[in-house]
């Protein structure tokens, strides 16, 4: 018992115990209870301090514990994998216990996925919880990480299939434990490492589907990877300069799967295994179980002199569809990641480099958006809407890599085909406007072939799209990408010629949406449509043609004006650019087109104006609903150049003393404001953002902005000036939080 230090002090943390716990390990009695040393070791593991390890305990001492607790002999294989892992060991025996360790965990994951979880319930502490508790993450890190450190000048390696087992054991923990996922996120090195083992075709889908829950919950390169510290930012550049690496991420996301079964048949087993097959985890097990399968039939083939298959072509034809849906769920993902980082320009080079849009185009139809029966799409435990399918997230991840390619990038004229980028040259001809630089830059050896390019392939399947599909979202944010940036009149008209105006309407007036997150990509995509577009204002006037569909169409507008903004702020940009030009076309369009007409007048903007401030506040600011302070501004913009915002500033006042609350709109903006100054004058990037999509420049804006927020209470420009003494509150202090 000389490993008593697990017992000592114990007693202090009894009286936090649940008593479930108490009754689950006998009672208080009177000798030392595993649940102590549980206790003691959560506690190490949180705190870094005590006991923290297998090692910090003998044999003895675990064996006996292990007859008690049923802890599968976990800790006492992670004392020998301790003793068999240092750094001048050759790693066999390692890999033995390794061996060991995989099922105890496996197969209670594969329960955990599987939603049976008699297996977990039979033992108070799941295996994976014990392998955790008692260090086996950590040291598994540490293992799969040893190929980083030099011995006398010479790097340490171990084997693929030892990398394969660490991966498998550790995505098996994350599945079933709370909390390693995010503590393997926490650890940027290891991240990083992470990466580099994805150029092995060996230990890929182990360490994509690592690395996908670990960037699930840090968002390390979804906003960008800018937010690794700056010794790992030159990492991120030394992945990408990996030979090979983008380059083999392209090939898997774009080589095509045999067909050779008839669609029938294919339809049917598909769905027998979408019952269960529905993890990566499930699918590794079965095609470890194929692998073996294969190594004997290997074996016995060669015994009598008959040629061998792989293990890939012994599948049954939708194991091997499942397997590479798999495969480019997670390649889609990791280039979607790498899209959105601070390497964003280099990445871009070299996915245009590997073909990888002319290679989606090419599987669009066969693999991406194929056709298959609604029920092949129902998962075990799940309905015909839920997401969670690899066929529908394939799609999902798909739609999200376009958005994270086009978005204000040149790039996007990949998407297109030859003759598609003909068309938007013959539009700018037409118009008399000089041809967009970007299209005129492509190289036409690196966009798609066939009849139609990924983009025209997009709105196809859009405009068939079911009302209640979960895929509208994610496709009209995918084409508003194509869109964002300075305004091009000639993708403007590329898009409206193939009726996209024309299914955006239906959906907001026709089909009345209700899903929120829908009609507000619909409004951002009709904004970017219609913005300084007088033919779009044509047909949005003619699909609009009576007072009853105006109405259902302001309702739409004015149910949220948080998802309608982006649209109010683009219907106004365009009407003062109209009223400043001298052409029969646009008067035409300026004296019949209702939404024109609605905006115009001055009550209308200072509805819009006045609910805009007062849904927003600094405390409740996020990336969605900042843009309502912009819209907010840029009414204000317009009104300045026409030398009246003093009169817009004095509507507001009365507005406010109307709703028996004077000073709360104004103070409200003002804080706004100052928060505005704080977030744009240090981020290029969203300035330069602003400045594109609106034709105002940045120096307009802070102009604009500064001027309201001068102090002098005399100036007919100046917020102050339109607060009455007793209610101003301008001095409250805030974060940008």
């Amino acid at each position: 018992m000389a490993a008593a230090p697990a017992v000592a002090g114990a007693g202090a943390s009894r009286g936090r115990r649940s008593a479930a716990t108490v009754a689950a390990w006998g009672g208080w009695g009177g000798r030392p209870r595993p649940g102590n040393i549980l206790l003691q070791l959560r506690q190490g593991q949180l705190t870094g301090r005590g006991l923290v390890r297998a090692v910090q305990f003998t044999e003895t001492f675990l064996t006996e514990r292990d007859k008690q607790s049923k802890w599968s002999g976990i800790p006492q294989l992670l004392l020998k994998l301790y003793a068999t892992s240092h750094l001048h060991s050759d790693f066999v025996e390692c890999q033995n216990i390794l061996k060991e360790i995989s099922p105890l965990l496996s197969m209670e994951a594969m329960a955990f996925v599987t939603e049976d979880r008699k297996l977990t319930q039979e033992t108070t502490y799941p295996n994976t919880y014990i392998f955790d508790l008692f260090g086996g993450v950590d040291l598994l890190v540490e293992i799969l990480m040893r190929p980083t450190i030099s011995i006398r000048g010479q790097k340490l390696k171990i084997s693929d299939e030892m990398s394969k087992d660490c991966l498998s054991i550790l995505y098996n923990t994350c599945v079933c434990t709370e909390g390693v996922t995010k503590r393997l996120a926490e650890k940027n090195d290891f991240v990083i490492f992470l990466f580099t083992l994805m150029t092995s075709k060996k230990t890929f889908l182990q360490t994509a589907t690592l690395i996908e829950d670990i960037l699930g919950v840090k968002k390390y390169c979804l906003a960008s990877i800018k937010t690794l510290p700056p010794c790992n930012k030159s990492k991120v550049s030394a992945l990408l300069s990996i030979p090979g690496f983008v380059e083999r991420l392209c090939k898997l996301a774009t080589r095509k799967v045999s067909e050779s079964t008839g669609t029938a048949s294919f339809l049917q087993e598909l769905e027998e295994w979408y019952t269960w097959l529905d993890n990566a985890l499930v699918l590794d097990a079965l095609m470890r179980v194929a692998s073996e399968e294969s190594e004997h039939n290997q074996g016995a083939a060669e015994e009598n002199g008959l040629p061998h298959t792989s293990a890939r072509t012994q599948l049954p034809q939708s194991m091997k569809i499942m397997h590479e849906i798999m495969y480019k769920l997670e390649v889609l993902y990791v280039l979607c990641v790498l899209l959105m980082g601070r390497q964003r320009n280099q990445v871009h080079r070299m996915i245009a480099e590997f073909k990888l849009i002319p290679g989606l185009n090419n599987l669009f139809d066969k693999l991406i958006w194929r056709k298959h029966s609604a029920s092949a799409l129902v998962l075990h435990g799940h309905n015909q809407n839920c997401d969670c399918s690899p066929d529908i997230t394939l799609k999902i991840q798909f739609l999200r890599l376009l958005q994270s390619f086009s978005d204000h990038h040149e790039n996007k004229y990949l998407l297109l085909n030859n003759q598609e980028l003909n068309e938007l040259s013959a539009i700018s001809l037409k118009a008399n406007i000089p041809e967009v630089e970007a299209v005129l830059n492509t190289d036409r050896s690196l966009v798609c072939d066939g009849k139609r390019g990924l983009l025209t392939r997009l709105l196809q399947v859009m405009k068939k799209e079911p009302a209640e599909s979960s895929f509208r979202f994610w496709q009209a944010r995918a084409v508003e990408s194509f869109l964002r940036g300075t305004t091009s009149y000639a993708d403007q008209m590329f898009l409206l010629k193939r009726g996209l105006l024309e299914h955006i309407l239906y959906c907001i007036v026709d089909s009345e949406c209700k899903s929120r997150d829908v009609l507000q990509s619909y409004f951002d995509l009709l904004g970017e449509l219609m913005k300084f577009n007088v033919d779009a204002f044509k047909r949005f006037n003619k699909y609009i043609n009576t007072d009853a569909k105006f109405q259902v169409f302001l309702k739409q507008i004015n149910s949220s004006l948080v998802d309608s903004n982006m649209l109010v702020r683009c219907v106004t940009l365009s009407l003062d650019r109209f009223e400043n030009q001298v052409d029969m076309k646009v008067a035409e369009v300026l004296s019949e087109c209702r939404l024109l007409a609605y905006i115009s007048q001055v009550p209308t903007q200072m509805s819009f104006l006045f609910r805009l401030i007062n849904i927003i506040h600094v405390q409740t600011l996020t990336q969605e609903n900042v843009s309502c302070l912009n819209t907010s501004l840029v009414i204000l913009m317009l009104a300045r150049r026409k030398e009246r915002l003093p009169l817009y500033l004095r509507l507001l006042q009365r507005m406010e003393h109307s709703k028996k609350y004077p000073g709360f709109l104004l103070n409200n903006f003002h804080n706004l404001l100052r928060f505005w100054q704080q977030h744009y004058l240090h981020k290029d990037k969203d300035s330069t953002c602003l400045e594109n999509s609106s034709c105002i420049s940045f120096s307009y804006w802070k102009e604009t902005v500064s001027i309201l927020l001068n102090p002098d209470r005399q100036s007919p420009s100046a917020l102050v000036s339109y607060i009455e003494e007793p209610y101003m509150d301008i001095d409250r202090d805030f974060t940008e939080e």
